[in-house]
């Protein structure tokens, strides 16, 4: 059985806030270290927001520039990942404003999510995009922030600015249909 997989920071958030004090001292080492720790996490909420990889690409460029533009004005208040994921959620809306689209994900797209988790084939890519496509736009997002960013619901509520109670509903509900999908797929 697939399971959903995290490819959220394994940094804690102290170390996170330590990189963006240097980076807002002009460390490239810190930038080159907090990219690679939170891309998986930024680009997978970009996707679940876009459905489209080339403009999630786009956000998760952008949100590294606003990282680095912002870093100075940073103030610690102990979730660095709720600052940064925030940035994107930003750039996502302003990037829908743009362009005025809501395309569906393309299933190859999916598959295009970072995963740092090993044993992931590339068939189980592939079926948990299958899986991902039978879920609400918001379903989506909050699978996505908590099973695959490693937010908690209470965070997922504040930045999506949802009701707690609404958060672990619909979280509740994908879940319930991807395990529907899931056993399908499996009996057949």
């Amino acid at each position: 059985m697939l399971y959903l997989t995290s490819v959220s920071t394994t940094a804690e958030p102290a170390a996170l806030d330590a990189l963006l004090r240097q980076i807002s001292r002009g460390n490239r080492a810190a930038l080159e270290k907090l990219y690679s720790e939170t891309k998986g996490s930024v680009y997978g909420y970009a996707l679940s927001v876009l459905k489209n990889s080339h403009d999630a690409e786009d956000v998760l460029h952008d949100c590294f520039l606003s990282i680095v533009k912002g870093a100075a004005g940073y103030k610690s208040h102990g979730k660095p990942m709720a600052w940064i994921l925030t940035l994107t959620r930003n750039l996502c809306l302003q990037k829908l404003r743009e362009y005025q689209k809501a395309d569906t994900l393309p299933p190859e797209d999916w598959v295009l999510l970072p995963d740092t988790r090993e044993g992931i084939t590339a068939e189980d890519k592939i079926v948990l995009a299958g899986c991902m496509k039978q879920l609400s736009d918001e379903e989506r997002q909050i699978v996505v922030l908590h099973a695959v960013s490693g937010f908690k619901h209470r965070e997922i509520a504040k930045l999506l600015e949802l009701p707690l109670s609404t958060v672990l509903s619909k979280y509740s509900r994908a879940l319930k249909k991807m395990k529907e999908i899931l056993e399908k797929e499996r009996d057949e």
